[in-house]
């Protein structure tokens, strides 16, 4: 399914620039941004996979991983496709830059199904939920006005205002902290300013945050950066 974008840009000669996350993407007609998921249609853009759901499973909180947020409790775990970077040990490669199997859902169908399995809240994980934003923003909504928390798990890599509006209704978020240098960051095709910005922000806000650093050998293993990182 596909669903207007909410942040964007209208630009000359039909292209039009993507404001979710810091790359920015200026998108020519019938062409997809870096993440491969939101679309220029005409002059508008466009996310392709609102409610079309990759993987979900009731899930122990701390497999998210949120070890001091509601411990004990199993979450209702959703999950789409897309992302917009290229970690080249990503652990979800089969969905973070291919468009698998998936069902299509709707909000609340959604908050249906974590009433019933008498799940208290949601998690936004397995794919990257930051470019499943509409779709998320949407559920989230609904999920606060029922009664349920909203857990979101990603890279952090998002622009200000979209964060500002997504924040009013999430209580929770691991943010994958990839590595702690700028050089190491640009290769994984984002930036260390911007997450760190992410970061800072949601933890001003009020919002539960526990970070996550995949160390990989070779990759961001060195023990000064992490130091610092601490």
């Amino acid at each position: 399914m596909k669903r207007e974008a909410v942040f964007q840009e209208s630009l000359k000669d039909g292209k039009v620039r993507c404001l979710l996350c810091p790359h920015k993407c200026v998108i020519e007609e019938d062409k997809v941004g870096l993440c491969g998921v939101r679309k220029n249609v005409k002059g508008t853009l466009y996310s392709l996979n609102y409610g079309e759901i990759s993987g979900i499973a009731m899930d122990p909180v701390e497999k998210k991983p949120l070890f001091q947020f509601r411990p004990g409790e199993e979450v209702l775990s959703i999950g789409s496709w897309g992302c917009n970077m290229k970690c080249p040990f990503c652990q979800n490669w089969q969905i973070s830059k291919v468009r698998p199997p998936v069902n299509r859902t709707t909000p609340m169908q959604l908050i249906q199904t974590a009433l019933e399995y008498g799940s208290k809240a949601i998690a936004y994980t397995y794919s990257e939920p930051i470019v499943m934003y509409e779709f998320m923003l949407d559920t989230a909504r609904i999920a606060l006005k029922e009664g349920l928390y909203n857990i979101m798990v990603t890279n952090g890599y998002i622009e200000k205002e979209p964060l500002k509006l997504l924040l009013n209704y999430i209580h929770a978020a691991n943010i994958d902290l990839k590595a702690f240098d700028d050089k190491t960051y640009r290769r994984f095709g984002g930036d260390l300013e911007s997450v760190k910005e992410t970061i800072k922000y949601a933890y001003e806000r009020g919002i539960h945050i526990e970070l996550t650093t995949l160390v990989v050998p070779g990759d961001n293993d060195d023990p000064g950066l992490f130091e610092e990182e601490v």
